[in-house]
């Protein structure tokens, strides 16, 4: 039988942080797992998007959620709900879902290209400030967003930001999440080499009808620019897209199933495009160590935040 929501093992007593949680498969994923008991922290950058989300949470919540605000274009508002949720005590699930798309060239707060500073830096930089609650948490997992996006693409570790070499939307996405992928495998390596009691899980959504592709068009200032693609993801929302129900098994079953394994990689079955979520090969240079190895301290240079594990 394929795997759904209702196969999410009791998650009382168990704190999960989801980045992202405002809307799309974040918010799913808060409210899939406060339904089964989980306390959620929802990690969101607009107040007011947040405190609708929370709401919607609280309706099916059996412990209250919490939210915390969070910009992952910004280090030092990482540092800020990082050091917030410590405070919060043990954490068991970190899902690092929040995310950009093909946007225009822009910079983050910390001068990073947008979609490598906000897709990867942030959270990689969330999630060694979040190691020491994760540590208090029993059989913790860390979940890294990840895509389709990232077959194929390159990780340019001399010049990820751009500024060398002339930018491309779509090059840049693919980049990020490619990223997010090596990262989570790396990080598995040195959890287990450290004998650490915590997973770290890659897992994409497939095509999944978030709204990212609405809001990916209302990034760009030409009006035919907008319209075009606006045309382009109704259609594809409706002919090819899952449902963000769907859209978020993968995560939900990379956070929860028991037969999951670290350095897994979880994504839909149907050409990683749609449909039940399955364990499949993780793209080449996330198995390459010698790659995670340079990610992980070109990381560190960027963000100037030592590594845990070290």
């Amino acid at each position: 039988m394929p795997w759904t929501e209702a196969d999410i093992p009791d998650q009382s007593g168990r704190t999960a942080l989801i980045t992202g949680a405002n809307s799309g498969l974040g918010l799913q994923s808060a409210k899939a797992l406060a339904a089964k008991g989980a306390r959620v922290l929802l990690a969101c950058r607009s107040a007011e998007r947040g405190a609708q989300a929370l709401r919607a949470v609280q309706e099916v919540a059996h412990t209250e959620p919490r939210l915390i605000t969070l910009d992952l274009a910004d280090l030092s508002s990482v540092r800020k709900a990082a050091a917030e949720a410590r405070e919060d005590g043990a954490l068991h699930l970190l899902i690092n879902n929040a995310g950009l798309m093909a946007t225009p060239h822009g910079t983050t707060a910390d001068g990073f290209e947008l979609q490598f500073g906000t897709n990867y830096l942030g959270h990689a930089a969330l999630t060694w400030l979040l190691m020491p609650a994760l540590r208090e948490g029993t059989d913790a997992r860390v979940v890294t967003l990840t895509s389709i996006g990232a077959f194929g693409a390159r990780l340019h570790l001399d010049d990820p930001n751009f500024e060398h070499r002339r930018y491309n939307a779509a090059a840049a996405y693919g980049q990020s999440k490619l990223a997010n992928q090596v990262f989570a495998l790396e990080l598995d390596r040195r959890l287990r080499a450290a004998d650490e009691d915590i997973r770290s899980v890659a897992a994409a959504p497939g095509y999944t009808a978030t709204g990212l592709g609405s809001a990916m068009a209302a990034s760009y200032s030409s009006v035919l620019v907008r319209k075009a693609l606006r045309a382009a993801f109704k259609i594809g929302d409706v002919v090819l897209a899952q449902n963000v129900r769907r859209g978020a098994l993968p995560q939900l079953y990379a956070a929860t199933a028991p037969e999951v394994n670290g350095g897994d990689y979880v994504a839909p079955k149907t050409f990683q495009m749609r449909g039940e979520p399955v364990i499949i090969q993780p793209v080449r240079p996330a198995l390459d160590r010698a790659t995670g190895a340079a990610l992980w301290a070109r990381t560190a240079e960027l963000t100037g935040i030592t590594p845990d594990p070290m």
